[in-house]
């Protein structure tokens, strides 16, 4: 009780001081300046203090944070060079990714012989992920016309694609997807090719393909499904050691984003940022929890569990960081293992909650910024053409952007305001991170429960040990 008490007043006078300090730092003075700074790294160094009492990896990455946020601002020169930490980071989580989504997709059809029990999953998630992410376009689409964040904006006309100092450049836009490329596209030629690339919907096609082969051959591939089972295991450890690497690469990252774009990147378009965070609040409240009280889930240890993963996403503004830690955590909280490596890869590419919202967001406010007046039926065009776009393009980074660019060719919405979104997209990137990886999550929870199976397997040592740190 005493330590809890202690652990507390810690934290309360760590978080004065940081109030204190940013404060007192708003006022500019030039003597009030060097105090400011001061406090504020007094309350890092408070906080520093908590995590080591607390000896786990949580509380590191959120100390992390507020110190990567904070050496950014007072050091941009410095922060900008830490950014090959976070990069390492992101490499080896690649290297986690392809080989876990085999092992766990293969090993939790293989090992369990319910091909039925496959075709129940899929179609279940599915129709879970298109009634979630339609619900998210439609709240997108719902906040922008409330706040009309774009409206009066005045956006001069820039030259694209100009090799000239101080020309902003903005990614061409993708050609416009059909449905036959993306069905194509989810089909993997090359196994090699999509581990390579990174493409976790066409690995998990080939997952469980192999898996229901595999399941199929019954006791003749015995010595395949042990490897499996093995390859499984080994990656759970793997990404156990690699998370002792987080807190560092997730302050590297936050110093390089607030260091190279200034405090002032959550100014220059704050209307819009409040707009898109404050939505995603409403698809929090809004659906997520109804959701989880529909299906009598824990709200706050659902909230418990998906913090740790939560965090690296917000901090990377990477799904794929999240996502072994993601598996873990929703394992240790009670998801079968094959029910969560079937749910959330397939959840990246066909629920992205937090990019959905993002979409229809940010397509009308190219349009309010352009001065252009879209109808109703206009709007609704745009969610159903964005329903099929945001699919399938989790792989790609900056996804969100490409589909973007080739919403407004696809509509002749002028590309100028783009290059204004482009300004924050840092910063709105971190919350559609974490709501993608939140959101599927919680689909694999959904999931589990819809199927009678939450709960019903122990998890393995390994999973609870990697999560115990």
């Amino acid at each position: 009780m005493g330590k809890l008490n202690s652990e507390r007043v810690l934290l309360a006078v760590a978080a004065c001081l940081l109030a204190l300090g940013i404060a007192l730092g708003v006022v500019r003075g030039a003597s009030l300046h060097g105090l400011a700074m001061v406090m504020r790294w007094l309350g890092v160094a408070l906080l520093m203090v908590f995590a080591w009492r607390r000896r786990s990896l949580t509380p590191w990455i959120f100390v992390a944070m507020v110190a990567g946020a904070e050496l950014g601002f007072d050091a941009p020169g410095v922060a900008v060079q830490l950014r090959v930490f976070s990069d390492i980071f992101l490499r080896l989580i690649k290297t986690i990714v392809g080989p876990l989504i085999l092992g766990t997709l293969i090993s939790g059809i293989a090992g369990h012989g319910d091909l039925k029990g496959v075709g129940r999953m899929a179609w279940k998630s599915l129709v879970y992920f298109e009634v979630v992410t339609t619900l998210a376009l439609v709240i997108g689409l719902v906040a922008i016309n409330v706040t009309k964040a774009g409206v009066g904006l005045s956006v001069p006309v820039s030259r694209t694609q100009v090799s000239e100092p101080g020309v902003v450049t903005v990614p061409a836009a993708a050609p416009a997807m059909r449905w036959q490329d993306f069905v194509l596209h989810v089909f993997p030629e090359n196994l090699a090719k999509a581990l390579v690339e990174g493409q976790i919907l066409q690995v998990s096609v080939f997952a469980v393909l192999f898996g229901i082969a595999l399941a199929m051959l019954g006791e003749r591939g015995a010595p395949m499904l042990r490897l499996a089972e093995s390859l499984s295991e080994v990656m759970f450890k793997f990404t156990n050691i690699v998370m002792y690497f987080a807190p560092v690469a997730v302050g590297a990252a936050l110093a390089y984003t607030v260091g190279q774009s200034g405090a002032g990147v959550l100014v220059n378009l704050g209307k819009l940022v409040l707009t898109y965070y404050g939505a995603l609040v409403v698809l929090a409240v809004g659906v997520m929890v109804p959701v989880m009280l529909l299906f009598r889930i824990p709200v706050f240890g659902f909230a418990k569990a998906v913090a740790e993963p939560a965090s690296i996403a917000f901090a990377t503004s990477a799904s794929e960081a999240a996502l072994p830690r993601a598996m873990e955590a929703m394992e240790a909280f009670g998801v079968p293992r094959k029910v969560v490596a079937f749910v959330l890869p397939a959840g990246y590419s066909f629920n992205m909650d937090g990019a959905a919202v993002y979409l229809t967001l940010a397509a009308i406010f190219v349009a309010q910024a352009a001065g252009m007046h879209l109808g109703v039926g206009e709007q609704v065009t745009i969610v159903l053409m964005l329903m099929l776009a945001s699919k399938g393009v989790s792989g790609v980074p900056r996804a969100t952007l490409m589909v973007l660019m080739a919403t407004a060719t696809s509509l002749r919405l002028p590309p100028e305001p783009i290059f204004v979104i482009l300004g924050i997209d840092a910063v709105m990137d971190m919350g559609r991170t974490t709501a993608n990886v939140v959101g599927n999550c919680l689909a694999s929870v959904v999931v589990a429960k819809w199927e009678g199976q939450f709960g019903a397997e122990p998890v393995s040592d390994v999973v609870l040990e990697g999560m115990a740190e």
